[in-house]
């Protein structure tokens, strides 16, 4: 069960949205004192923020807070041991404990904190406690197994699930989605290459496609009857959709795979999984993850041992340490297994923070955070280099470790950060922000706009496979990412560069009816909008354009009656959510940040937001968010960044205090 912020347990479900746009409930008006008070107030609950952050430095620089996602990362890693035969006493304890705790009061769990069950995260979760001991006829399994066999059963799961499941024949492999591993041999411009998927998506198919062929089973240590609504039935036929639709039409391929796998030339098989093999072991990294995230680690360790690696095999054994690192350890004993981590990320935007905030440009602190992401800098070709054959490398990922996937986002927020630190020897930075700038404007999609990871990642195909069911597979452009990248060339002096105008142009045009943008990589609306308004501006629209108005007006509509905003993840799905939920740091900072770019300085949103932020402070200068407002996959799969709740807040009360920043070339009148 998940702690609630008075230290009970239970789920804690955000207030549904009222009719006038505000959360009620637990929730209270602000009363906003004068500006001159406000102000004063913010400057104090900034200056505590800052000494908290600075206390949280790493000794080389940076800074990574956990990351926070949903117990499937904790139960694939037990059943990753399991599978590999393993598993220890001490590592199922502490597992188990973390699972267990996660488990909210109808039996279920969640993938986000206060979201509703959900199927497969129960399934999972439900059989890596049974590997750890506990019983079905303990109560809170049988709530559980109930809760599953009502929705359907582990025939309703998503594939990923049923894969694991297969692994110990509790599935049939017949009965899962064909993922032949001659898809690495299609060439690069055919339908469905490896190279149409997301880097996290390629990452994950390529292992996956070799376990698919394989099809192995281990010896199930007990039965999963009680999952299923008819243990005698446990796949219930479905009708195929209709031949002329994309679902049907995938269906049917899929129907098609399942029989060349039945007649697939070994010579060919072996080739296709020998290249597999090859393109994995070239990406594994020097700490010896894969991606900087732990679920193509895990599938490469089964993909690779299945094809011959033994346990010893330098690979596998680097493989297996750097799981180990993705563990956090609780104070109770509880092991939680982090999906990812993020210091890159964490580091330039506490830099900006701070920065932002008033601490000095030379500071010891924000010189030894610019040295560690000098450090980090990727200049190797790596994935993207398919789609962009000649574009010189430069740029960072997200993680300690990722040099074939470094990444747009983070690229674009590292350059604002190193803009704003005086270092003692400028040219370092000067030349890292000329590498990494041109190779972020290399990465520009044709239509204008930027993704994640890779360019023009767009293809329709395979979102609609059957296999994909885990989420977003694609990486096309999105208005967050886009964002920060016009703000970063606005402050590199590129506003009128034709690249930077197509951005904006792009942006323009993604602004919904409502003067919201969606958010792909933060939840959601608030997001979205909180990263353009900044970037417009930055970039030369006035302040009265009509798109910047228009997103002020949204903003104001949707602030909740406490001061704060909040947008719950289920506003992916539900259009009623939109804008709406419990008030959090970090949503509530985004809001500010969009509406201080918009010159709404002394506007009453804007004093009844830092009020809200300054009273909800802790003590010790930090602030408390239970609620998921990072985005993996929208939807699918939520992220609590932990660090957070603590850089956005600081970013907006510093902007609050100081003004605007203006730093790198738009600070030299460019």
């Amino acid at each position: 069960m998940t702690a609630t912020t008075d230290g009970s347990t239970g789920a804690l479900e955000p207030h549904a949205p009222s009719a006038t746009g505000t959360t009620t409930g637990t929730t209270t008006t602000t009363t906003t004192p004068a500006a001159s008070d406000v102000r004063d107030v913010a400057a104090r609950a900034a200056q505590r923020a800052i000494e908290h952050l600075l206390a949280h430095q790493d000794d080389e620089g940076w800074w990574k807070g956990d990351l926070e996602t949903n117990v499937t990362m904790d139960a694939e890693d037990l059943l990753l041991r399991q599978f590999l035969g393993i598993q220890d006493e001490a590592t199922t304890h502490a597992a188990a404990l973390h699972i267990r705790g996660e488990q909210r009061e109808d039996g279920t769990w969640a993938t986000f904190y206060g979201g509703p069950g959900e199927l497969s995260a129960t399934v999972e979760a439900y059989v890596a406690l049974r590997l750890a001991g506990d019983r079905p006829d303990e109560p809170h399994m049988a709530r559980a197994a109930a809760w599953v066999r009502d929705q359907g059963g582990i025939a309703s799961a998503r594939v990923f699930t049923r894969i694991w499941l297969a692994l110990f024949g509790w599935w049939k492999w017949e009965d899962l989605p064909e993922l032949p591993p001659e898809l690495i041999l299609l060439p690069k411009w055919f339908p469905l290459n490896i190279y149409d998927f997301g880097c996290w998506a390629r990452q994950t198919i390529v292992p996956l496609s070799v376990v698919s062929a394989k099809r192995p089973v281990r010896p199930a240590p007990f039965t999963l009857d009680e999952l299923h609504t008819d243990p005698r039935v446990p796949n219930p036929p479905n009708a195929l959709a209709p031949s002329r639709s994309w679902e049907g039409a995938f269906q049917r391929l899929d129907k098609a795979l399942h029989a060349y796998h039945q007649v697939a030339p070994r010579w060919l098989r072996k080739a296709a999984m020998n290249t597999a093999a090859r393109w994995i072991v070239e990406r594994q990294e020097n700490d010896g993850c894969w991606g900087g995230i732990q679920p193509p680690a895990v599938y490469s360790l089964i993909a690779l041992h299945l094809l011959g690696y033994d346990l010893g095999h330098p690979v596998m054994r680097a493989g297996l340490e750097s799981l180990d690192r993705f563990a956090v350890w609780r104070d109770d004993g509880a092991r939680m297994i982090e999906a990812c981590q993020s210091p890159v990320w964490d580091t330039c935007l506490a830099t900006i923070a701070l920065a932002d905030a008033g601490l000095r440009p030379d500071h010891p602190a924000l010189v030894k955070a610019a040295d560690w992401m000098l450090g980090e800098e990727i200049v190797r070709p790596g994935d993207w280099a398919v789609r962009r054959p000649g574009l010189t490398p430069g740029g960072w990922a997200f993680e300690f470790h990722n040099d074939n996937y470094p990444d747009i986002d983070d690229t674009a927020e590292v350059i604002l950060a190193l803009r704003r630190v005086k270092h003692p020897h400028p040219e370092q930075i000067e030349a890292a922000i000329r590498r990494g700038a041109n190779w972020t404007v290399g990465m520009q999609s044709r239509d204008g706009a930027w993704g994640a990871f890779d360019a023009d990642n767009t293809s329709p195909f395979p979102n609609r496979l059957p296999f994909c069911d885990f989420g977003e597979v694609i990486d096309p452009p999105s208005a967050d990412v886009t964002a920060h990248v016009v703000e970063m060339l606005a402050h590199e002096g590129k506003a009128r560069h034709p690249r930077t105008r197509r951005g904006i142009a792009w942006l323009l045009a993604e602004q919904e009816a409502s003067g919201a943008w969606f958010g792909r990589w933060g939840v959601n609306y608030v997001y979205g909008t909180g990263s353009v308004v900044p970037a417009l501006t930055a970039a030369g629209l006035p302040t009265s354009h009509p798109a910047v108005r228009r997103a002020v007006a949204w903003l104001e509509s949707v602030q909740n009656d406490d001061g704060g905003w909040g947008e719950d993840l289920r506003s992916y799905r539900e259009q009623e959510w939109i804008g709406h939920g419990a008030s959090t740091a970090s949503q509530t900072a985004w809001a500010l940040m969009a509406l201080l770019a918009a010159g709404e300085q002394e506007s009453k949103a804007v004093e009844r937001g830092v009020m809200w932020l300054a009273e909800t402070q802790r003590e010790d200068g930090s602030w408390d968010e239970p609620y998921f407002t990072g985005t993996g996959f929208p939807w699918d799969f939520s992220i609590n960044y932990h660090l957070y709740r603590q850089v956005f807040p600081l970013t907006a009360l510093g902007r609050y205090v100081n003004g605007e920043p203006v730093v790198g070339r738009l600070g030299k009148g460019a």
